[in-house]
């Protein structure tokens, strides 16, 4: 494996989650130039971790890696390819990488590799299960997609300091599937968690109750061990946003249809999330979706 600790690592995207994982880049002794849309990002990250600010977007074309942390697909390609002759995609030097943690759309990341293979600069998918607390703590799951065997040996120090678990799910994008899939699995059982809790409340079930039967009995999964006591305790907290939930299962009953395949529960939670963003807005805890969904009992409205 290649020693990639002297190499200068860029860090785009200074959020919920890019923050705490370039945080432990810097404490694992990576050269970091981090940047954000966000002035007051930018000098809090610079401030909190002991480095200098990075004083212009174009100097992390001198980076030997580039790891983007952002909302969505399209905003990535954006970052990457705005600004003409300076933009990131025509000033990164051939032979460096771009790891792209974020959950984005398997198509759009096969033509930004495509693009960016033509300036020999190799693309990387590694999206990442763990939330906030496996970001601070480094414990990070990432799904990682590539072509370029090379470069996925040179990444995976940079990605072994932000994580725990680095599984190579197949070629460029198949990381992005993956974590699509995962989180409408996520979503399906935390979706029927609510709608049992609800449907218990109308039968006199005590909330707390359920959640602890459930938790030992065949019906667990994450959103009853982890979910639900949030909610029962009233703890709408942020932790991973109901927009950003609901995009990623999207993505994945958009794969399913793309793929000609009949996945009718992937719409069907797509509908209810969606329609709890329509509600709510999507800038809230995914949790928050129950608050609209409690409010629907026939009578209660």
């Amino acid at each position: 494996m290649t020693d990639t600790s002297s190499s200068v690592i860029g860090f785009i995207g200074l959020g919920h989650m890019g923050s705490a994982m370039a945080a432990n880049l810097v404490r694992k002794g990576f050269t970091v130039r981090t940047w954000d849309r966000d002035p007051e990002a930018r000098a809090r990250f610079a401030a909190e971790n002991g480095v200098a600010e990075t004083a212009a977007f174009t100097d992390l074309a001198a980076a030997d890696i580039i790891v983007t942390m952002l909302p969505t697909g399209d905003v990535v390609n954006r970052v990457l390819t705005d600004g003409g002759a300076e933009s990131l995609i025509n000033t990164l030097r051939p032979g460096s990488i771009v790891i792209d943690t974020t959950s984005s759309v398997p198509d759009g990341t096969r033509a930004l590799g495509a693009a960016l293979a033509a300036r020999g600069v190799a693309l990387i998918d590694a999206p990442v299960s763990g939330a906030r607390k496996g970001a601070l703590d480094g414990t990070l799951v990432f799904m990682i997609g590539g072509d370029d065997a090379a470069a996925l040996d040179r990444a995976t120090p940079v990605l072994s300091a932000m994580g725990t678990r680095l599984i190579r799910t197949g070629p460029l994008a198949s990381g992005n599937a993956m974590k699509a899939l995962n989180n409408y699995v996520s979503a399906a059982g935390f979706a029927a968690a609510c709608e049992a809790l609800i449907v218990g409340r109308e039968y006199g079930l005590d909330p707390a109750v359920m959640v602890d039967i459930l938790n030992i009995s065949t019906g667990r999964n994450f959103a009853t061990k982890v979910s639900l006591p949030r909610i029962v305790d009233r703890n709408f907290v942020g932790t991973f946003s109901l927009g950003l939930f609901t995009k990623d299962i999207k993505i994945a009953a958009d794969m399913a249809e793309a793929a000609g395949v009949t996945a009718p529960i992937t719409h069907l939670v797509h509908a209810r999330m969606a329609e709890a963003v329509a509600a709510l807005g999507g800038d809230g805890d995914h949790t928050t979706a129950h608050l609209h969904w409690e409010t629907q009992v026939s009578g209660h409205e």
